[in-house]
């Protein structure tokens, strides 16, 4: 078992924050995906998930959102994993027998034995040395392998033992990034070491070791899965056998759905106006968890005003041209009048509840209150000699963080242009466009969000901060870097604490990126769902699903 001595001495559960006005779903139909009946144990009666959370990729190297990860919990083992319902997040032996620090800078990992893939093949430590070394060989900039920054290589010791090198000792975050998007095992058969596979040979090739297996694909339209006879690992036997998938292109029609009992449980996106209704509702339950969803806009520091590829290049505009769109920034006005405070104001990257977490944005910007100041905003353009009013290009996401965002950038938009000092050209793009352009330096601003892989307060910092994080918006600082890679390995939680703030000053100063707001998780089911489990994983599992 996981060694209780090399675990991480402080893991804050996120607290329950405002409501999420996002959902994934599970609908009710029973469908008949065509699939073979020799699935595991589980219920016969089948279920049907609805999500308006496109997916991007089915292989684990390719993407890192929200609704590729969750088919991939589906589907993929990892070494660690959290359990349903746990509390604190802490991280125990999934596909693993036992984990631990060896060394100072080895974490090893002792397989289960008798493991196997959906298609027969033996799942061993040389599967798991693939699964990482492709990770960091194709290094996608829409893939998850900059969560691997402190791993330096991994040896298969022999067929169940597994050693993971790391450049940095002591990493308290490493067993969480085993339960990550980094973290689902693939057959080292089927899945080439240096390019991505399509997802239609993944599924011909039954390259599955997670609690279910997919039966057929269509990408964002329709997703069978049947339980999975070989997985052992922590989440046992699904609860319901075949349970299948469907996308919506709206919104308003999974609302419907879900009340007229088409669909079982919805999880990915509802609007806030659509929850605080079907809370009224009797035929449904509407469910929440701790939280650490974040909104936030994105700056790239290449192509925004002033940026280092545009042809006025001038570093000290640029930060101004940051700063005081945070000055601008009204986050309880979006919060309110966008999502009934389903929401709250984010004012530090780190969100409440965690160790770290802060005030800096409503110290530094604005009133100092948490309110824009205009007049403060001009004065910190005039210093620095920028042109009013800043045209600023920014961009956000119709489909992939719900219908409201439209709402919520519109607002934005008004708040930065409502005192004449920005000129916004808001634009939008569908997700599966959006994931390609925005790590292309195809926008100057642009809208993202974060759900986090595993509840420390490192998510905040390294996915974001460090040199190439997966923002991909050409921010750098050697200083950051040296103090994310000293919280890694900093086992007392206080001074662990104290460097992430130290971290959140400086960056704040900087603002690659400008939060705005966070909120917890919420699903909704019909009535007769039982399972239904929010936790500190921050993974929504089909698992415990039954009706």
């Amino acid at each position: 078992m996981f060694d209780a001595a090399f675990t991480p001495k402080r893991r804050t559960m996120l607290l329950s924050l405002a409501g999420v006005p996002v959902l994934l779903s599970a609908c009710a139909q029973t469908t008949d995906d065509g699939g073979s009946d020799g699935g595991g144990g589980g219920a016969d009666e089948a279920l049907t998930v609805g999500t308006t959370d496109k997916a991007t990729a089915l292989d684990p190297a390719a993407a890192y959102d929200n609704g590729s990860s969750t088919v991939w919990t589906q589907v993929y083992g990892y070494l660690m994993n959290t359990k349903i319902g746990s509390e604190d997040g802490k991280p125990e032996p999934d596909l693993a027998e036992s984990a631990e620090f060896t060394s100072e800078n080895v974490y090893t990992v002792t397989l289960q034995e008798g493991l196997t893939f959906a298609n027969g093949n033996e799942l061993t430590s040389e599967d798991v040395k693939h699964t990482f070394d492709r990770q960091l060989a194709i290094a996608d900039p829409n893939g998850p392998s900059s969560l691997l920054g402190n791993l330096e290589k991994v040896e298969a010791v022999d067929d169940l033992t597994v050693e993971f090198h790391l450049k940095e000792p002591n990493d308290q975050t490493f067993p969480y990034v085993l339960c990550s998007p980094a973290g689902p095992i693939v057959d080292a058969e089927v899945f080439p070491a240096d390019e991505v596979l399509p997802d239609g040979e993944i599924v011909s090739g039954k390259a599955f070791c997670g609690p279910y297996q997919i039966t057929s694909w269509k990408l964002n339209e329709l997703v069978s899965y049947e339980a999975f006879e070989g997985y052992k690992g922590l989440f046992g036997t699904p609860a319901t056998s075949k349970v299948s998938m469907s996308y919506y292109a709206d919104q308003n029609n999974m609302k419907l759905d879900i009340q007229q009992g088409n669909i079982d449980c919805v999880w990915r996106s509802l609007s806030a106006t659509d929850i605080e209704d079907l809370s009224g509702d009797d035929a449904v339950a509407v469910h929440d968890g701790p939280g650490g969803e974040i909104r936030y806009i994105v700056f790239n520091f290449d192509t925004m005003p002033y940026g280092a590829k545009t042809e006025d290049a001038d570093p000290a505009k640029s930060k101004a041209v940051r700063q005081a769109a945070a000055d601008l920034i009204d986050r309880q006005a979006i919060a309110t009048s966008v999502y009934k405070d389903t929401y709250t104001p984010l004012f530090s990257y780190i969100p409440e509840g965690l160790p770290g977490n802060g005030t800096q944005f409503q110290d530094l910007y604005g009133d100092g209150e948490g309110g824009p100041d205009a007049a403060k905003a001009k004065k910190r353009l005039e210093d620095a000699g920028v042109e009013i009013p800043v045209k600023l290009s920014l961009q956000y996401n119709p489909d992939h963080y719900g219908n409201s965002s439209g709402d919520e950038y519109a607002a934005v938009k008004s708040q930065l242009e409502a005192d004449e000092l920005f000129v916004v050209d808001l634009q939008s793009t569908e997700w599966v466009q959006y994931s390609t352009d925005r790590t292309t330096d195809v926008y100057p601003a642009y809208q993202l969000g974060w759900f986090p892989d595993y509840s420390d307060a490192d998510n905040y910092l390294t996915p974001f901060f460090v040199t190439d994080n997966f923002l991909v918006n050409h921010y750098s600082s050697d200083e950051v870097n040296e103090l994310v890679a000293q919280q890694r390995g900093t086992e007392d939680p206080d001074e662990r604490e104290a460097l992430f703030v130290k971290i959140q000053d400086i960056v704040s100063d900087e603002i690659s990126t400008l939060p705005l707001l966070q909120g917890a998780q919420i699903a909704v089911s019909t009535a007769d769902v039982q399972g239904v489990t929010l936790d500190s994983s921050f993974k929504f599992r089909l698992s415990p699903l039954s009706k």
